[in-house]
């Protein structure tokens, strides 16, 4: 049986890198990409790194430096992000049969059945290359027989310059080397809960974790943590999973642009999350035979001014059809509505989530399925899928409570009239 060899692909500073492949002026600028409502920052490019911008700092916090050292400040743009995530899965596909996406920026690849590829190293350039070439995207890339490893020495490609952005792990000689000089953060689902405890039995690298008696590691820190340490002895012990599970909740919401009284714009953020959350579901092949509306106040406001309220509702049957989920979550709304507050949140939770060939009729209830509601929802999708061509009365159109995103790149490849123009 041949040895599995799994690769892994990493984008670097993902975000940050797809806000530079349409502005070639800002290559060697220092930028930082920053979350819903321009709240924080998410991203940064090396650039921002050097200049020692932390992950997660407010913006209003790094005013001085962004001035100091123009700093170019950019708004999230899940659509640019997500076209080019697409893309990038897409030209993976050229370099192994098997693929597992595990973030936007992320995938696991199995190369085990290529017998045609026998230097990982020179290949994981070959990919390297060729996706920054035809995307513009650089990534790191990393080889070795367990996904725990590779991401530990996709690690070690971004951390030490030398590698050129590439490790190859199936030599177990290299693979002990790298555990001896990883700190114990750099284990892939080592979070600090486990560290704070594992420091004091003395595991403060990923060596210290392979050595440990696994039969300890699984009384006192359970099964997951064992087979993390056997991963790291090269025992594959997480396997590929083309097909992830499906979620259980799919939850849609976002801060809102400015705190607001108003029923209407809270009614149209409610309606555009249902929305977006039914396309996702749609998505997935799956019904939800619930959903749930929330909405609050800012939770650092005064006790005397906070109010945050949920309700739920079941289906008789599950549904993915948008126009249902619209009429209860409004309904929803108006049950828990209170006037005079100041409401800075709201968004919606579809839960019970079926699979769509998976449903169970009720001997007791007659259900009639409208035969033209899935033809329906598959028109909007389809013409909706790049930007949003036709939307539900109840979205509205002035958007008046969307997040703020004062610095938002355009939209280069899901709108036409942002598409670049060569001169």
């Amino acid at each position: 049986m041949s040895r599995r060899i799994i690769g892994l692909i990493d984008c670097n500073n993902f975000f940050a890198s797809c806000e530079k492949v349409f502005r070639p002026d800002l290559a060697d600028s220092p930028l930082v990409v920053l979350s819903n409502n321009d709240g924080c920052v998410i991203s940064r490019s090396a650039e921002a790194k050097k200049l020692g911008i932390p992950m997660g700092i407010p913006l209003f916090r790094i005013r001085n430096e962004i001035d100091r050292y123009n700093i170019r400040v950019f708004s999230c743009n899940f659509a640019l992000y997500g076209d080019l995530s697409k893309r990038i899965m897409r030209t993976l596909q050229e370099f192994s049969p098997c693929i597992e996406q595990y973030s936007i920026d992320e995938a696991f690849f199995d190369l085990t059945s290529m017998k045609n590829v026998t230097d990982y190293e020179e290949y994981g350039f070959k990919i390297k290359n060729h996706i920054l070439k035809t995307i513009g995207i650089p990534v790191s890339v990393a080889f070795a027989p367990t996904k725990t490893l590779a991401k530990l020495g996709n690690y070690a490609a971004k951390k030490y310059p030398k590698t050129g952005g590439v490790v190859n792990l199936s030599d177990p000689a290299r693979q002990n080397r790298l555990l001896k000089i990883s700190p114990l953060e750099d284990v892939w689902g080592v979070g600090r809960q486990y560290r704070e405890k594992l420091d004091r039995l003395n595991i403060k690298t990923a060596a210290d974790l392979a050595d440990y008696d696994p039969q300890i590691l699984r009384r006192r820190f359970g099964v997951n943590l064992e087979r993390t340490a056997s991963e790291l002895n090269g025992e594959l012990c997480f396997d590929m999973n083309e097909n992830p599970p499906l979620r259980k909740q799919i939850m849609h919401s976002s801060t809102l642009g400015q705190p607001t009284s108003s029923f209407n714009s809270i009614k149209e953020s409610v309606c555009n999350h249902t929305v977006a959350a039914a396309e996702s579901m749609r998505r997935e092949g799956q019904l939800a035979g619930m959903i749930a509306v929330f909405f609050r106040t800012n939770s650092f406001a005064d006790s005397r001014d906070y109010y945050g309220a949920s309700l739920a509702q079941k289906f008789i049957y599950p549904t993915d059809d948008t126009r249902i989920l619209l009429r209860s979550a409004v309904n929803l709304l108006k049950q828990i509505w209170r006037d005079h507050y100041y409401y800075s949140k709201a968004g919606v939770i579809l839960s019970d989530l079926n699979e769509n060939n998976g449903i169970q009729l009720d001997l007791f209830n007659r259900h009639e399925e409208d035969p033209r509601a899935k033809n329906l929802m598959n028109l909007m999708d389809r013409l909706n899928s790049r930007e949003q061509q036709i939307f539900f009365l109840g979205q509205g159109i002035s958007r008046g409570w969307k997040a703020n995103k004062d610095y938002k790149s355009p939209s280069y490849t899901t709108r036409w009239s942002d598409i670049l123009k060569v001169k």
